[in-house]
Order: structure tokens, then sequence, then C-alpha cells
């Protein structure tokens, strides 16, 4: 996540307040209106690009909590998976018995 861009509108645009403000107060008008003009899209974009930065922050901060669920599932399913491969190896239930009639005749029960 790049902060450059933020920064350094962040600072263009303090001082461009701080450029107005003193201009404005010492008389300096052509310098007073020209910096008053840029001020809003500077403060525009400012806005934008902290709003920007806030939204990439949150969506990190989420991919980051869904990686880390995956790895805590991966590790658990590791335990799962063992459990899984051990039922499959063993298909019929130890309750059931061989002497059943559906085990016995040979077709399948619906």
């Amino acid at each position: 996540m790049a902060y450059r861009p933020l920064a350094f509108v962040s600072g263009l645009t303090l001082g461009d307040y701080i450029l107005w403000n003193w201009s404005l107060n010492a008389g300096h008008d052509l310098l007073a209106l020209v910096s008053g003009l840029t001020l809003p899209p500077l403060g525009l974009v400012c806005l934008w690009l902290l709003a920007l930065n806030l939204l990439r922050l949150i969506g990190n901060s989420a991919r980051r909590k869904d990686r880390e669920a995956i790895r805590r599932g991966s590790a658990a399913g590791g335990v799962a998976g063992a459990r899984k491969s051990t039922a499959a190896a063993n298909p019929e239930p130890a309750s059931a018995s061989a002497s059943s009639p559906a085990s016995s005749s040979g077709k399948l029960a619906a």
C-alpha cells in the first residue's frame, strides 16, 4: 500500500492553505486568488486519497483475516482429513452384521 501520494497531496494542501491564509492577511490579492482557486481541488483529491487508502486498509485486514482462517482450517483439516480417509477405508460401519439380508442377497438396497 503506497502512502506517498496521500502524504504528498496532504502536504501540498496544507501548504496551499497556509499560503492562502498568509496572502489574505498580508494583502497579496493575486496570490490569495491563485492559492484560493487551487485549494478546493487539492482538498477534494486529499479527501479522495484518504478514503481510498482507508478502503484499502479495510480490504487488506479482511484478506488477512481470511488467510488466517484458511491457515487455521487447513491445520484442523489435517486431523479431519485423516478421519475421513480412515472412514473411506472402512466403508461398512462396525455395528452392521455380515448376516444382514441385504448383504447376503447380493442386491443393492434402494
